[in-house]
């Protein structure tokens, strides 16, 4: 393995995409997401380099244990790819939401995504080496009706992202943001509580989508960067939406 990289939101879409990218690019994988079941199924089908682990970004123990428990050869962890992210209840107005799924989106989309890189970038700096990706998203640029607190958490990702990039100027530690537009995942069934056929309708309606793996080729190109150079945002759409009018 020529490194070891963390995936989080790894079990379906982009971040499962992600993970077979870098495994097949010669890294080590480390993929990190709530459920195991799918999890276990990505390891055995990429092999030894890819290590499942059950990660719930939301809660500060399930972060720790993660870390604690990496094997020998994983825990040195050289890239991180914050991806876990959901819009459950999301594409409604914003009076119309339920709160308590609001709030769910905030603790996943950015608190979730902080509490991760607070735990693993510590050892970078101490290293003066490593990469952060954070899978952002077009609406972090840009408000759309029914996205409110979605867009909200990417712009936050945004700000965030910026930031840190500046903050490590100098200290061996690179951060990349990628922000796609609409891309064909479970991400529209999830919101919509595994309304398929809902998320199918949503999708053809739409001016084309990204398949998850066009987001993975993204974030290999960014880290496989000479270490002199960092691409700080990279932003995808499809073909057919250029105006970038359409986010997840």
């Amino acid at each position: 393995m020529k490194a070891v990289a963390l995936v989080t939101g790894a079990s379906s879409g982009i971040g499962a995409a992600t993970a077979e990218a870098l495994v097949a690019a010669g890294w080590g994988v480390i993929a990190a997401a709530r459920r195991a079941d799918r999890l276990a199924a990505l390891a055995a089908r990429l092999g030894p380099a890819c290590h499942a682990a059950a990660l719930d970004v939301t809660r500060d123990q399930s972060v720790a244990a993660l870390l604690a428990g990496l094997p020998a050869s994983f825990r040195t962890i050289d890239l991180l790819v914050n991806n876990a992210g959901h819009d459950v209840g999301g594409r409604r107005r914003f009076d119309e939401g339920d709160l308590a799924e609001w709030q769910a989106i905030v603790d996943t989309n950015l608190a979730g995504m902080i509490r991760v890189t607070h735990a693993v970038v510590p050892a970078m700096l101490a290293r003066r080496r490593g990469h952060i990706v954070n899978v952002g998203s077009v609406a972090g640029r840009t408000g759309f009706a029914g996205l409110s607190i979605y867009a909200a958490t990417k712009f936050a990702v945004h700000g965030f992202s910026d930031s840190l990039r500046k903050d490590f100027r100098g200290q061996g530690v690179r951060v990349s943001e990628i922000l796609p537009g609409l891309v064909r995942t479970e991400f529209a069934a999830t919101r919509w509580k595994g309304d398929a056929a809902k998320a199918d309708s949503f999708y053809a309606a739409g001016k084309g989508t990204l398949a998850p793996a066009d987001i993975a080729r993204a974030i290999v190109y960014c880290v496989e960067q000479p270490p002199e150079v960092t691409v700080a945002e990279m932003t995808i759409v499809p073909t057919g939406d250029l105006d970038e009018r359409a986010a997840s």
